[in-house]
C-alpha cells in the first residue's frame, strides 16, 4: 500500500494561463540514459507536481515538424501553440538525429554536417524549452529524450538552467523489455542490447561527470519504484522546485509530445515494488559486470544530502 503524501498536488497545469508571462529562463529536468529505463513513468510523476510540465521525448519534435504523433485535441492545441513560437522549419525532418543519436558518432561522413548544424540546433532547443514553459505556464520542463549526445548540446545553452538526471535500470530488465514481441517498437536481441547499453553508458557517464555536481543526480529505476515519494521529493528539492509529491494512485499523463504506450492512457497509477527482473542471463551478467563497478561510483545519488540541507528535513513521515 502506498504511503500517504504530506501534501497532494492536483495535476500539472497543461494549458497556458491567459496572463502567463514568458519564462525568461526555463529550468529543464533532462532524463538521460538507455531506453526502456523507466524515464516515462518518472516524467509523468514529476509532471503531476505544481509548476512542472512533462514534455515527453522532445528530441522527436524536430523530426515530426513540431506535430505530436499522439492523439487528442488538447495535445494538438498545446503543441500547435508551441510550434507557432518556434521558427525551426530549416531543421524539420530527420537531419537533427545526427546531433542526438549515439550511433551518429560511427558515421564520419556526418561529422562536418554536425558541426555546421550545432549552433542552430542549440538555438532551436533553447527556443523550444522557452516556448513549452510559456505555453504550459510553468518554470520546470521535464524532457525524457534520454540521449546523452542531446544532453551534451543542452549543457551549452546559456538561456536554460539544466538539471541532469542519469537514470539506469537493471540491465536484465532492459534486455527483456527491448526483446518483447508484443509492442510496436523495434525488437533487439540480447547481444545488440548489451552493446547498446555499453555505448549509452560510456557517453552518459562522461556527460554526467562533466556537469556541475549540484545540478545533477544519479538514479536507479528500482530505487524509484521502491519508494517513489521519497525519490520524487529529493529530485524536486535538488532541482530547486518548490513543489510537493503527487498522488501516485492517480497520475494524469498530460499532453507530452512523444512517449511510450503509457502516455496513451489518461490516468495511470504507480505502485511500489522492487522492480526485480523476471529473468536473467549469464551473458548479460558478464557483459555488464564492468558497469556495475562504474555506476556504483556515480555521485550524487538518491539518499545523499543536498548542498542546502539534509534530505530528511524535507520529507514527511512514512508508514
Amino acid at each position: 500500500m502506498l504511503p500517504s503524501p504530506q501534501t497532494i498536488c492536483e495535476t500539472a497545469r497543461i494549458m497556458p494561463q491567459p496572463a502567463s508571462p514568458p519564462v525568461a529562463r526555463p529550468k529543464v529536468i533532462y532524463v538521460m540514459g538507455a531506453g526502456r529505463s523507466g524515464s516515462t513513468i518518472l516524467g509523468v510523476t514529476l509532471g503531476n507536481c505544481d509548476g512542472v510540465f512533462f514534455a515527453g521525448e522532445l528530441e522527436k519534435w524536430l523530426g515530426k515538424a513540431g506535430r505530436s504523433p499522439l492523439p487528442g485535441a488538447e495535445r494538438e492545441r498545446f503543441w500547435g501553440e508551441v510550434r507557432e513560437q518556434v521558427d525551426a522549419s530549416d531543421l524539420f525532418g530527420g537531419r537533427a538525429s545526427r546531433m542526438e543519436r549515439s550511433s551518429a558518432l560511427f558515421h564520419p561522413r556526418n561529422w562536418p554536417a554536425r558541426r555546421r548544424m550545432r549552433r542552430r540546433y542549440r538555438q532551436v532547443a533553447e527556443e523550444l524549452y522557452r516556448a513549452v514553459a510559456h505555453v504550459a505556464g510553468v518554470t520546470y520542463v521535464v524532457d525524457t529524450s534520454h540521449y546523452p549526445l542531446r544532453a551534451r548540446e543542452l549543457q551549452h545553452l546559456a538561456g536554460v538552467d539544466l538539471f541532469l538526471m542519469f537514470v539506469v535500470r537493471n540491465p536484465h530488465s532492459v534486455v527483456a523489455s527491448l526483446g518483447r514481441d508484443d509492442v510496436v517498437e523495434r525488437r533487439f536481441g540480447a547481444l545488440t542490447t548489451n552493446l547498446y547499453l555499453w555505448l549509452t553508458y560510456l557517453l552518459s557517464v562522461s556527460t554526467f561527470l562533466r556537469h556541475p555536481r549540484e545540478q545533477r543526480l544519479f538514479l536507479r529505476h528500482e530505487e524509484f519504484l521502491a519508494d517513489p515519494h521519497a525519490v520524487v521529493a529529493q529530485i524536486l528539492e535538488r532541482a530547486g522546485a518548490p513543489a510537493s509529491t503527487p498522488d501516485l494512485a492517480r497520475l494524469r499523463t498530460g499532453v507530452p509530445f512523444q512517449g511510450n504506450r503509457l502516455v496513451r492512457s489518461e490516468v495511470v497509477a504507480l505502485e511500489r515494488n522492487e522492480g526485480r527482473p523476471q529473468q536473467t542471463s549469464l551473458v548479460t551478467s558478464l557483459l555488464q559486470l564492468p558497469w556495475r563497478a562504474v555506476l556504483s561510483r556515480m555521485r550524487p545519488t538518491i539518499g545523499m544530502p543536498t548542498p542546502r540541507q539534509p534530505v530528511s528535513a524535507s520529507l514527511g513521515p512514512t508508514t
